[in-house]
């Protein structure tokens, strides 16, 4: 999770996350690039005493900045559009959860598991136990293994919510009438945190997601659900 004077983004815990974290180093060191230029050649306007008055054409410059500015595009949108495609394909995942957002909490079900539903509330302050996280924890995680491709569908059964956990890379629209659907393989274990990005109401910034990943052998052992 997030700590007091974070610069960078959350540690990646999926595969996806891994490619986002690289492609924002990779866009910032372009935009770092052309800031430098740009800064340089102010101080140059401002600092040196034009001689050259005889600059109105310069068709070699004008080609440089109009095909220079296309293949830096080109080079932010080639990889982007490489992540966009990777996080929209679903490859036979081996458990699917339905997360339904309401106001102010989300029900989860374990399709897979003769319907298991649930519903994850934030716990109250007084409840909270010793290293437990205010606003952040809830009553029932969300149970699931690692190094395994999960299917998360999310629908919305009142005003549009949003499901994201920053440190796997997901963020999707919990929507009325619709069911989106996003799928992560998470490949280290851990109790991660996240919650409604999506402004929906008065409640907003009470409907926490906190997921617990746990090895696969130990998943299929038995019931770990944190009922």
């Amino acid at each position: 999770m997030a700590h007091a004077t974070q610069v960078g983004l959350q540690d990646a815990t999926s595969p996806i996350m891994e490619e986002l974290i690289t492609f924002h180093d990779h866009a910032l060191m372009i935009i770092f690039l052309i800031c430098f230029l740009v800064l340089y050649a102010l101080f140059l306007t401002l600092t040196t005493k034009l001689t050259n008055t005889n600059i109105s054409d310069a068709q070699e410059m004008e080609t440089v900045w109009t095909i220079l500015p296309a293949i830096i595009l080109v080079l932010i949108a080639l990889p982007s559009l490489r992540i966009l495609y990777m996080t929209d394909e679903v490859n036979d995942p081996s458990l699917t959860i339905k997360s339904i957002g309401h106001q102010w909490y989300w029900t989860y079900e374990y399709t897979d598991y003769g319907g298991l539903i649930f519903n994850s509330y934030m716990l109250p302050p007084l409840f909270l136990e010793p290293g437990d996280l205010r606003l952040l924890d809830v009553d029932n995680r969300v149970v699931l293994p690692i190094e395994a491709p999960i299917r998360m569908m999310i629908t919305s059964q009142d005003v549009l919510h949003s499901w994201a956990v920053p440190t796997l890379g997901l963020k999707t629209d919990a929507i009325p009438g619709r069911l989106n659907q996003t799928t992560f393989t998470a490949t280290r274990p851990g109790v991660y945190y996240g919650q409604c990005s999506e402004i929906c109401g008065a409640n907003h910034s009470f409907m926490p997601i906190v997921l617990e990943l746990i090895p696969l052998k130990i998943f299929e052992m038995g019931p770990v659900f944190t009922l």
